[in-house]
């Protein structure tokens, strides 16, 4: 097994957990692309593990319900070969009454060395680095962030288009409840592209244009000019019924369909999962080949591995 590692004098992060983005800079959000491409070579390979990290154990801790997120942090850390522990909230000692505190604690003292935490309530990774000496990734918190997300949406743009300055990208759908939105605004625009962001005024928050980007509420204004769209998913668990009036009144509204991808020929469509067809896309544009739902599912495993690497205990050394 051949380890892909990066040269030392360029693996270094001024971060000791990945929160969020807002306080990432370009160079280290670029830094993780880099790395995360070359682990993309890596699973490519008859071969898919490299001893990177043997010796250092993970916890992956998700007390919100996950498939793609669980899947690709299990699968990057087994990649890297480090040693990991799954833990759910349902049937632990959280159902007993133990505080999240006091779970965190207890899993590190039996030397855990990484955290990776998925969690309803916003700020929920920031509160575990008050708790614990070992990394922290957020996987997602509640409204918040998710930051691997971002990166993985960034990756996969990267793929198509070499430089992120004045690319314009269309956000679309429930901004208000999105951690996959606030996350790649502030990826893209600290890389200067070009952010709008569409959908009900139901579901945009206020002030908006104050994290540097255009709001509108016409879907056609939107994708005029438009390198990149993403598509949200319209979050029926958080959603109140007075917010969307129907599923079919969003779809005919804000879903991208064929006439769409027709009218931007170079436009591409991006989508974090999980699709509801005929809400936030139709099947034409869900199976289009300029759809890259795909291709970021294998870069999540990619970047994973990359956040994992970098941010692992005597990365910063």
């Amino acid at each position: 097994m051949e380890d892909v590692a990066p040269k030392a004098e360029t693996r270094i992060l001024q971060h000791r957990h990945l929160l969020g983005l807002s306080t990432y800079s370009a160079d280290e959000i670029q830094l993780i692309l880099s790395t995360a491409r070359e682990f993309r070579e890596v699973l490519e390979r008859p071969i898919k593990r490299v001893p990177t990290l043997l010796g250092t154990t993970i916890a992956n801790l998700f007390f919100e319900p996950s498939t793609r997120t669980r899947i690709s942090f299990e699968l990057a850390a087994k990649r890297l070969s480090a040693d990991l522990i799954n833990f759910g909230g349902s049937g632990s000692s959280l159902s007993k009454g133990e505080s999240l505190r006091d779970t965190v604690q207890n899993i590190e003292a039996m030397k855990v060395d990484m955290v990776v935490i998925r969690h309803s309530s916003p700020g929920a990774a920031h509160f575990l680095t008050r708790c614990i000496k070992a990394r922290v990734i957020n996987a997602g918190d509640g409204a918040h962030e998710h930051p691997t997300q971002a990166l993985l949406d960034l990756l996969t743009i990267s793929e198509r288009y070499e430089s992120f300055s004045g690319l314009r990208v269309s956000i679309i759908g429930d901004i208000a409840h999105s951690r996959v939105a606030r996350s790649n605004i502030f990826a893209l625009t600290t890389l200067g592209a070009e952010v709008t962001v569409c959908g009900p005024s139901t579901l945009m928050p206020l002030h908006t244009e104050s994290l540097g980007v255009r709001v509108v509420h016409n879907l056609d204004e939107a994708l005029h000019g438009c390198d990149v769209a993403i598509a949200l998913r319209i979050q029926r668990e958080r959603l109140g019924a007075s917010l969307v009036p129907s599923m079919r009144e969003y779809h005919a509204t804000y879903g991208l369909n064929g006439r769409h991808m027709a009218m931007h020929p170079d436009m591409i469509v991006l989508h974090p999962g999980p699709v509801n067809r005929g809400v936030e896309l139709d099947d034409e544009v869900a199976d289009h080949e300029r759809t890259a739902i795909l291709d970021q599912v294998i870069n999540g495993v990619a970047v994973r591995m990359a956040v994992i690497y970098l941010l692992a205990p005597g990365a910063d050394e």
